[in-house]
């Protein structure tokens, strides 16, 4: 196979790719992993042996739900629960400071996966592995490790849902297995439906928690978990955290409160860490550690761990592309090529180094373009913002060549052609540059001709004649790994028949892995029915017919002729929409003179909106017809593909299963004749191994991190074979987007340990701002004691009270780090209260204009009105967008005729709300950051406010008494079709007057009182017009 040009260092196998060899690598012999093989080396009693860990873990969904449970009477299942608990799998390990307790029992049979475990008993930091090699194992043993004791409060931060699941079966199978009596497993706080109560009671009981951040930062602030008293927090993807995450928030005030507790934090994506000026050490500021652990593939504990032992068997399979998916390859390359040149002549003054054919292989090539022009995003131009879209398009059709067979691609690529189309009304020229080129038509063209092509006349070959056929034939192109996964099957089989291996505690399963649930129900859909031959005439009896796609493809053409049909006669009818909106636009700009429809005699070109002049495969619009096949070309072509007496006899696909005798019709699954399919699914792989133990392991599609974890799982386990089939495309984006993967991972961990070489720790990690104790007590002095000011100092440190559902941004994170202290609440009125007279509305721009739409920005200012002196809206942009209206103006690439500027509409909306409301101060911030210091010039010379009066505000008068008391329900649905009452005011004119003539003989002065300046006018007006007026 083919190196890679950068990947010179590497070995030549594609598995070997992964930088195993410690030779080859300087950074492995560096002074900075002598730490990971000298310090805290466990000694032989403490040490597991190779096939220690059996762990089953918990079900696996969706394939795995057939897998039968062993056979075996009660007494069998019995013993074998005994033989499990004294079972050497779990070795007892004794943790420090509990030698009158039962000694812990660990699953980590890998000597790094000890001395990492080690290491973090024994200080804070964070652990940087390599993907696939078991890092959710490690934190699963380090939580049971604590979780036995029975006496800590454990903190998870950054699990999701399926991780919390993971850990929890994991630890509850840790404890039956150590049989800890202190151990309480896992406790999830996910939901705000949790009670005050419920979590208090929860919190004081102890344990391990794994808590979402949200509701873990408003109860460390409002002391409801006292920080004090957590033992420990572990922090899960530290790659995500910045400056202005919640979670670093959540670090600053755990370490601000508790300077005795541990901090470890995890990852297993280094790639984050080595972008920017100085990374790691501000990744670890930001997480307040001061050591780094690095644990590279090519470590050299971690490379003796893996390649000391029994290794697995790899048979790697070089699969060539057809001539067709090697000129669409081109093709679709060819179209990027000429998109990033079209970008980097766009002039926006960014750095384009890495805007390259090879970069833009990259997952998020076109998410870190985006990025990159956010900031400067008002001032790009149009055609500029359409090419960043292109590239997505481009490179998932890079994907779905690989993936879909070609009758599903050619489909992909009619909807991606239609969703080009411009919409009904547009004058604008919509399509994409890339379609335009010569590139593009080859992509389309031999798409289609991988599904079918002209079926010449008899007698006659399609180069001597020119004209088009009148019928069609189906080729039905089969994408080259089918054929070769059906051999690898065919060989497995045979070898299994011939030579018997002797029984181990492997199954005798065959575990197919995949990149996504599609490619795992077509690959389910090919061997179920790769047998299915349609009667041919001229295949002879004795010969044995090949495993062929001809079946399923035969029927999914059907289906898309069926579709195509349907997609052609929408297609057409919003194309004619579209010429009627078009047509009226041109009579409306008054083209007369006898030149209506037609461009004047004097000029070629034609004019805009002359749809006579415009060509026939080419609307008015400029956009691109796709040319149809005609009606009986297709007829012919459904007439080939009918269905025969083979596939007549094919069952279709079962949808629902009433299971009616299902003991008469269903059994129990052979573990040693299942196969079984499974998409690649990051740390849920290790469980698919351990649940399925497989002897035979076929990688449809490349995956570093799942070579580590069958290398990992064939090393835990001396007694179990495995066979693994490595399938790629050579010379295809595939194999080069594996190789740039396995490059970049390696390049980071080199960088990362240069850096931790040269990194300055820092000392003052106790979350406290860097604030003089002396500044900090004359910060807020007036020193404006001229024209009778006066004189004031005072140590107490400023408060805001912010709203509970305002932390979900990150602005409550800087207000605290500028030592203010922050107090959720649930408030009524308002988002922040600053001072006792001064309360902010914040609102971001997408949220403004929501606002707007629904009318609710309207109410929250009438509310701040009526209850504050001060009241302010706060429009906040984002800190890596531009600080203007400009960009929010286009919805989408186009506008239509009718439309009104979104921006200048947004605008008047703003201007009309300050005439409605002209003692609503407006403040317009550029970031988070600026706000933050907005907020202190604010509070500058100000009185604290009181949080319990920032909560009352806004609850009327008498509403919790009479909360239960019931009212005549007529009456008030008359009073809410009356203009200017809402849903939210209609309770307070209830308990403020007694029937509806009172209400109507209320003055408007009353009126304002009751339910605010605008909605009271407008009841006034409602009860006092004339009914003879207009």
């Amino acid at each position: 196979m083919p190196v890679h040009p950068s990947e010179e260092e590497a070995p030549t196998g594609i598995t070997e790719k992964i930088a195993k060899d410690p030779s080859s690598s300087t950074p492995s012999t560096a002074s900075d992993h002598e730490e990971h093989h000298n310090e805290h080396a466990p000694d032989a009693t403490e040490k597991a042996s190779a096939q220690d860990f059996q762990s089953k873990g918990p079900q696996i969904p969706m394939n795995m739900n057939d897998l039968p449970p062993k056979e075996g009477s009660k007494e069998e299942l019995k013993a074998r629960a005994a033989e499990l608990n004294k079972d050497s799998r779990f070795d007892a390990v004794q943790m420090p400071g509990e030698k009158e307790k039962s000694p812990v029992k660990l699953s980590l049979p890998l000597e790094y996966q000890q001395d990492l475990f080690h290491e973090l008993r024994s200080e804070d930091e964070l652990v940087l592995l390599a993907r696939g090699l078991g890092l959710l194992r490690v934190i699963i043993n380090l939580l049971h490790s604590y979780d036995a004791a029975g006496n800590n409060l454990i903190v998870v931060v950054g699990a999701d849902e399926r991780e919390n699941g993971w850990i929890g079966e994991a630890l509850a199978e840790h404890a039956a297995v150590s049989k800890s009596t202190m151990a309480r497993g896992l406790s999830l706080v996910n939901t705000d439906a949790m009670s005050v109560g419920m979590r208090e009671k929860m919190y004081s009981q102890g344990g391990i928690f794994s808590i979402t951040s949200r509701i873990l930062v408003v109860d460390l602030l409002s002391k409801l978990l006292n920080p004090e008293t957590v033992t420990g927090l572990i922090v899960l993807h530290s790659e995500r955290i910045v400056a202005t995450s919640i979670e670093a928030f959540i670090i600053r005030i755990y370490r601000q409160m508790n300077k005795a507790g541990f901090l470890k934090a995890f990852s297993d994506n280094p790639e984050p860490f080595t972008t920017g000026f100085a990374p790691l050490s501000n990744m670890m500021r930001n997480l307040f550690l001061r050591k780094p652990s690095l644990w590279p593939r090519f470590h050299i504990t971690v490379a003796k761990s893996l390649e000391g032992r029994k290794r697995a068997e790899v048979i790697e399979l070089e699969v060539p592309m057809t001539d067709d998916m090697k000129d669409i390859q081109n093709a679709v390359l060819e179209c990027v090529e000429v998109s990033i040149g079209e970008l980097r002549k766009a002039d926006t003054g960014l750095e384009l180094d890495d805007w390259t054919l090879d970069s833009a292989l990259h997952r998020s090539f076109d998410v870190i373009i985006r990025r990159q022009l956010d900031p400067i995003w008002h001032r790009v131009s149009f055609r500029t913002r359409q090419i960043v879209n292109d590239l997505t398009v481009l490179r998932s059709i890079l994907h779905a060549l690989l993936t879909y067979d070609a009758v599903s691609f050619n489909k992909y690529l009619d909807t991606i052609l239609a969703a080009h189309q411009p919409p009904p009304g547009s004058t604008r020229q919509n399509q994409s540059p890339w379609l335009f080129l010569d590139a593009a038509n080859t992509i389309f063209e031999t798409a289609k001709r991988r599904v079918y092509s002209g079926k010449p006349a008899e007698g006659e070959t399609p180069a001597s004649s020119g004209a088009i056929p009148d019928s069609l034939r189906p080729v039905l192109e089969e994408q080259p790994k089918w054929s070769l996964l059906a051999e690898v099957l065919e060989e497995i089989e045979r070898d299994n028949y011939l030579n018997p291996v002797p029984r181990d505690d492997s199954n005798g399963t065959i575990l197919i892995m995949c990149s996504d649930q599609g490619t795992c129900r077509q690959l389910r859909e090919y061997l179920q029915n790769m047998q299915v031959h349609p009667a041919e005439g001229n295949q002879e009896d004795d010969e044995e017919p090949k495993p062929s796609a001809n079946f399923m493809m035969r029927r999914k053409l059907r289906n898309y002729l069926d579709w195509k049909k349907d997609f052609v006669r929408v297609s057409a009818s919003l194309f004619a929409e579209n010429q009627k909106v078009l047509d009226g636009f041109t009579d409306q700009r008054g083209n007369t003179n006898g030149y209506r429809g037609k461009g004047p005699p004097n000029k070629r070109r034609r004019v805009r909106g002359g749809a006579a002049a415009a060509g026939a495969g080419r609307p008015v619009n400029g956009s691109l017809q796709l040319v149809e096949d005609k009606e009986s070309q297709v007829a012919s072509l459904m007439a080939d593909i009918q269905p025969t007496d083979a596939d007549a006899m094919q069952k279709n696909e079962v949808v629902v299963d009433s299971l009616d005798n299902m003991e008469d019709y269903f059994e129990l699954y052979e573990m040693n004749d299942l196969l079984v399919i499974h998409p690649y699914d990051g740390d849920m792989d290790e469980h698919v191994l351990e649940e399925v133990r497989p002897r035979y392991v076929i990688m449809y599609e490349p995956d570093a991190a799942f070579i580590r974890r069958v290398e990992v799982y064939r090393s835990s386990h001396e007694d179990r074979n495995v066979r693994v089939y490595f399938m790629y495309y050579g010379g295809s984006v595939e194999e080069q987007r594996y190789l740039s993967a396995v490059r970049r991972e390696k390049d980071a961990f080199t960088r990362l340990i240069k850096e931790k070489g040269n990194m300055a720790v820092t000392h003052t990690l106790d979350g406290a701002a860097p604030t003089d104790p002396q500044e900090q007590f004359l910060r807020t002095v007036n020193t404006r004691i001229a024209g009778g000011g006066r004189l004031a100092a005072t140590a107490e440190p400023p408060r805001v009270v912010v709203d509970v559902r305002e932390f979900r941004s990150s602005l409550p994170s800087l207000l605290h780090g500028r030592s203010m202290v922050v107090i959720p609440c649930m408030l009524t009125v308002g988002d922040y209260v600053l001072t006792p007279t001064i309360c902010i509305e914040r609102k971001s721009v997408r949220d403004l204009i929501s606002s707007f739409k629904n009318g609710r920005l309207f109410n929250q200012a009438e509310t701040m009105l009526q209850h504050y002196k001060h009241p302010m809206l706060l429009i906040e942009f984002d800190q890596n967008k531009s600080f203007t209206l400009d960009p929010f103006a286009e919805n989408t690439f186009e506008k239509s005729i009718k439309s009104a500027d979104d921006s200048r509409d947004l605008q008047s909306k703003i201007v009309l709300l300050t005439i409605a409301f002209p003692r609503l101060k407006i403040i317009w911030s550029s970031s988070p950051y600026q706000t933050a210091e907005i907020f202190a010039e604010l509070k500058n010379k100000q009185e604290e406010p009181d949080p319990i009066k920032a909560v009352q505000v806004g609850l009327g008068l008498g509403e919790d008494p009479y909360e239960q008391q019931s009212f005549n329900t007529t009456p008030q649905d008359m009073l809410r079709a009356v203009p200017g009452v809402t849903a939210k005011n209609v309770m307070r004119v209830v308990l403020e007057v007694g029937d509806l003539r009172e209400v109507s003989n209320l003055s408007e002065g009353e009126l304002d009182e009751m339910v605010g300046r605008e909605a009271g006018r407008q009841v006034w007006r409602f009860f006092n017009r004339s009914v003879l007026d207009d």
